[in-house]
């Protein structure tokens, strides 16, 4: 299989998701709501894709207890994608260069066929 790529998958919930894993597998980037349909996910993906080179499109947050992490914006300006919790903010930036160069991949994984 080609690294980087988005799978689409279901959650527990039964919604659809993705995650954009990097070239060395791990994931950098995950859906920040679950989708009634697959056509929106997929969408979500294009956002993502489109989205993901420019900074004006990340914002740079904190959880409450003080871990840094970043979510990507759609064109609208909601969320649309959401890291990991960082342990500084030296590797959340490292982390949004990794989605500026991964996330434009149009390798997509639907999991959901695998799964069916």
């Amino acid at each position: 299989m080609d690294y980087p790529r988005y799978e689409i998958f279901r959650d527990a919930k039964k919604e659809f998701r993705f995650r954009l894993k990097s070239k060395n597998y791990e994931i950098i980037l995950t859906a920040s709501e679950g989708y009634d349909s697959k056509y929106d996910c997929q969408n979500a993906i294009s956002i993502c894709q489109r989205n993901s080179p420019y900074d004006v499109d990340y914002d740079r947050r904190t959880t409450q207890s003080g871990k840094p992490y970043f979510v990507l914006r759609s064109d609208n300006k909601k969320d649309i994608g959401r890291s990991e919790d960082y342990s500084s903010v030296t590797a959340r930036e490292e982390g949004i260069k990794d989605v500026k160069r991964d996330g434009p991949t149009k390798t997509i994984v639907d999991q959901t066929l695998v799964n069916a």
